[in-house]
């Protein structure tokens, strides 16, 4: 009982679930909003990073809070330090954005600062019953900033769809744990791999399977991925980015907890389920990128695929998988920022370009931002030597380590159907002729965050030793994560 009152390990959380409330009245006593607007988002910008601060200087150590139901350890404040980092990044990007989207309101940046709580403190539950507290807080303002742009069809069409699969994949989740529950006698993480060492009853089995099936929702993995296609394309862009980047990063660092912690002991039962998401997502992602001529749908699609690339790596079961989808993560949210720091970039008189077509011509009038463009497309592909090269390359070799050598294969794959419509992105840059004139001013904060991203992609191959020794000594505390 004594870490009932020790709060230093939850400060991060705290402080940004505070800063929130206090953002609250700043919205609604600071008048016009057009002011309450940028002074919410340079307040939640501030609040990130002070979080990323609290965050390193107080998860050094694994210690527990709450009476066990809260855990942090070096693996945890890694990914929260990419969470973190991830939101900031999309929020730099969004001053433009939403003036041209018309939903400068500080509702936005607020309800992504109170997702972004759930995400930290689903990321470091160590019971059920906090674990579904911190999905439901990360996920129902995700379903609000969906839709907020009202006036639009396609926006409230896309928080609708977005919100009635929420629920479905909540109910999943929500069945798998209290069939967890149910078969093991607990709701805590470690007193559920106990009870799994022990015996694994079928009952317990199943239970799993739904609660991997609502993960696989978070994470939009294949069969489960139908809600993102149209969610990415009628969102405003700036909420499209980050749903590609920040919900998914936090669910499978959840994805990651549960299966190498308090699954570890039945990894017979669960390792053939996440098998065949990550062939499914894979081979759907790649193929349902193929046709799109929207270049956020195409988007949608090669998230599905890169989920299933990263769940390659938790198929392996070892903890040379659990180093490599760190990394492999670590590289998609690099790229993911870059390219849609290009995306929002892409107007016509203030207009917003989304189809692939309307990117011809585009090395002839803005050949800097095209580079970048081709350097992100080649990394996303994995072409060497390009950083997301190595993200396949380490779950390739963690699932061949493991035994898995058709699923690697298959990735593999999955990655030259992939590599289709990447390069066709590039050919359509640099070959055909320019339709549309694209707007000449490009934000200096998207152009820093795209420049920056593709020098990182480009230059990975020197710094990839340090990287993942970095990643790799987080290894030992992810097996830890249950105690």
């Amino acid at each position: 009982m004594m870490d009932l009152l020790n709060l230093q390990p939850a400060t991060a959380e705290i402080f940004l679930a505070l800063a929130s409330l206090g953002l609250v009245l700043v919205s609604a006593f600071v008048a016009p909003q057009e002011k309450a607007s940028k002074l919410v988002r340079r307040l939640t910008l501030i609040s990130f990073a002070i979080a990323i601060f609290l965050t390193i200087y107080n998860g050094s150590t694994p210690a527990y809070a709450f009476n066990g139901q809260f855990f942090t350890s070096s693996f945890m404040v890694y990914m929260k330090v990419i969470i973190l980092l991830g939101a900031m990044g999309i929020l730099l990007m969004a001053k433009r954005e939403l003036k041209q989207d018309q939903i400068d309101r500080p509702e936005l940046p607020l309800l992504m600062l109170l997702s972004v709580v759930g995400m930290m403190l689903m990321v470091s539950a160590n019971d059920i019953i906090v674990l579904y507290m911190g999905l439901e807080l990360q996920s129902l303002p995700l379903y609000v900033i969906a839709a907020i742009r009202r006036e639009s069809l396609r926006s409230s069409e896309a928080g609708l769809k977005y919100f009635l699969l929420g629920a479905l994949s909540s109910g999943l989740l929500l069945y798998g744990a209290s069939l967890l529950y149910g078969f093991t006698g607990h709701t805590s993480y470690d007193g559920i791999k106990i009870a799994l060492e022990n015996d694994v009853s079928p009952g317990a089995v199943i239970g799993m399977v739904f609660l991997i099936s609502g993960l696989a929702f978070k994470i939009s993995a294949a069969p489960f991925h139908m809600w993102t296609p149209d969610v990415y394309e009628g969102s405003p862009s700036i909420v499209t980015a980050f749903f590609a980047v920040v919900p998914k990063l936090a669910a499978m660092t959840l994805f990651l907890r549960f299966t190498y912690g308090v699954l570890a002991d039945a990894s017979d039962s669960w390792q053939q389920i996440v098998m065949i998401i990550a062939v499914l997502s894979m081979l759907i992602g790649a193929g349902g990128a193929i046709m799109q001529t929207d270049i956020k749908r195409l988007m949608a699609y090669s998230s599905i695929a890169h989920m299933g690339y990263a769940l390659v790596g938790v198929a392996a079961a070892s903890d040379l998988g659990i180093g490599a989808v760190m990394l492999y993560m670590t590289i998609y949210v690099i790229s993911s920022i870059g390219v849609f720091a290009i995306i929002l970039s892409l107007k016509q008189e203030g207009r917003p370009l989304t189809r692939i077509e309307d990117l011809a011509g585009f090395s002839k009038t803005h050949p800097v931002y095209a580079l970048a463009m081709m350097v992100l497309m080649f990394s996303m592909a994995g072409i060497p030597p390009m950083g997301g090269f190595f993200g396949k390359w380490y779950v390739f070799s963690a699932a061949i380590a493991s035994g898995h050598v058709m699923l690697a294969i298959i990735g593999v794959l999955a990655s030259v159907i992939g590599a289709f419509y990447y390069i066709r992105i590039i050919k359509v840059m640099y070959v055909d002729d320019q339709v549309i004139t694209i707007d000449n001013h490009i934000p200096r904060s998207n152009t820093m965050i795209a420049l920056g991203a593709a020098v990182v992609m480009a230059v990975f191959l020197f710094g990839l030793g340090i990287l993942r020794e970095q990643i790799t000594a987080a290894v030992p505390f992810v097996v830890f994560v249950a105690g």
